[in-house]
Parts: structure tokens; sequence; C-alpha cells
């Protein structure tokens, strides 16, 4: 299979380019792409040198590259362009029009879409994060009471990476707690949990996946065995059943995916906008 190196350029971190990019690789399923990040070209110089690095690469391997670009400054703009390659930039696209139906010159500047203007949401966002990890895997649970939620379910599930994608990105602060033996054995909510059962979300799997990300962790132990897999997910299951706590199957979503349906499911506010 032909593989396309992809270039994303930015004179910022480079994570927009990225984010709509690999939407628009994700359709291309007969295709392999090798993607390289050129943060921060904020100069003629930077830019210059992206452009040889881009035409090298197209020389080197017979293809013309895809490039993605998220640059505001136009001479900066103009230089990429000139690069032996498909040019995209999503600035560009969408811009002019935003500028002809709101009759508003957009600023141009650099660096807003992920930058420190606005200190509060910087800072939600921090102290979001710092509470997900103080409240990981139900080692402390007396600050429940700011939780906005509390992920349950047993472990691997996806509740860690979930919480903290939820307070980067949202400012949502969110606790986990892993359904331990004593609970599955009970088939009851622990003590810490009832008082705040209108905030827990269950996080669930199908056992032959949880075996398998398991058996990565610890192989050949009871931990990872298909029997003590089975039983966990079907009794945490039945747990959420008993106490009407909604779900998710995570099977086959990604952390982005689980995060979204979550807040659309509860309704929990997102303080900020990505």
């Amino acid at each position: 299979m032909e593989r396309r190196t992809v270039f994303f350029v930015s004179d910022q971190t480079g994570v927009t380019a990225e984010t709509m990019g690999h939407s628009l690789l994700t359709q291309f399923d007969g295709q392999a792409f090798r993607q390289v990040t050129l943060p921060f070209i904020s100069t003629v110089d930077k830019a210059q040198e992206a452009v040889r690095r881009i035409n090298a690469t197209g020389e080197a391997e017979g293809v013309r590259p895809v490039i993605f670009s998220t640059l505001v400054q136009e001479d900066l703009r103009e230089i990429i362009k000139r690069a032996n390659g498909l040019f995209l930039d999503f600035f560009d696209a969408f811009l002019g029009p935003l500028e002809l139906e709101l009759k508003l010159k957009s600023s141009r500047a650099q660096g807003k879409a992920h930058g420190m203007q606005d200190v509060g949401a910087y800072t939600t966002r921090i102290n979001a994060t710092n509470f997900a990890l103080a409240n990981d895997d139900g080692a402390v649970t007396r600050d429940y009471e700011r939780a906005d939620l509390i992920l349950v379910g047993v472990s691997r599930t996806g509740k860690t990476p979930t919480c903290l994608y939820l307070a980067l990105q949202y400012g949502v602060f969110a606790a986990n707690y892993p359904f331990a033996d004593e609970e599955l054995e009970t088939g009851r909510l622990p003590a810490a949990l009832t008082k705040h059962q209108r905030k827990l979300y269950g996080l669930t799997i199908a056992p032959e996946r949880l075996q398998q990300i398991r058996n990565e962790r610890r192989p050949n132990s009871n931990y990872s065995s298909p029997s003590q897999v089975d039983f966990e997910v079907r009794t945490a299951e039945a747990i959420f059943r008993r106490y009407d706590i909604p779900c998710i199957n995570t099977t086959e979503c990604s952390i982005e995916e689980i995060a979204s349906r979550i807040l659309d499911r509860t309704g929990v506010e997102r303080r900020l906008r990505p």
C-alpha cells in the first residue's frame, strides 16, 4: 500500500490542524499515512525551512505530500503554498466566508485558539485536571460533593483517561471509582457512592476486549483470566441495572466519543469549549 506523508503546519501548537486533518483522513480506509506536525511556524525563516522539508519529502517518496495548515499570517501562508504539495488551509477556507457573513474583519492573530487570553478558562482546566488526578481510582472520596460526574465500573474500562479528557477539554470535575471485589461480591454500591448516585455513570466493556487489555498489563494472572473478567463485567452491569445507573459500552469507543456521549446523556455543563 502506498503511503502518503501528511504535514500539519501551524504557527502555534498544531492541535487544530491535527484534529481537523485527522477527521478528514479517517475517511480514507485504503490509504496509509505518515503524519508529521510542524508547529510554531511563526517566522519567514521557519516557513521557508518547512517548505524545504516538505519538498525533500516529496522528492524522496516520489509523491507530493498533503499539507494541512492553520497559519493565520498571510505572508507565511503564501510561502507554504509554494511547497510542492496539496495545500489545504482551514483558516483560508472558513475565515473569508465568516467575515462576509458577520460583516466584520477577523483579527488574524496568532495563538487565539490555544492561548492564554482567557485566564479564567485556563484556571478551570487546571483545577479540573487536579481534581481528576486527586480523585482517581476511588482512593479519596471526601471531595465527591464537588464532582460533576463520578465514573464507575471495573478496572481498565477507560475511567481514568475519560476523566482527564473531560477535565482538559471541558473543565468538567470528574472522579472515578473502580468496583472492588467486595462490591462485586455483594452486588451493592459502597456507602461513599450511594449519596452521590445521581452523579454516577457506568463504563462497561466486552469481556474479550477487557481480557486482552488486562493480559497486556498482568499476563497469566487471575486478574486477566477469562472467568474473572466475565464475572466482573456481568456483576458490574447487574449493579448498573439494580441502581438505575446509566452506562456506556466502551469496547469500540474512543475517549472523545465516550466523553461526548456522557455529557450529552447527563446534561453536565461544558465549562470550556475546545
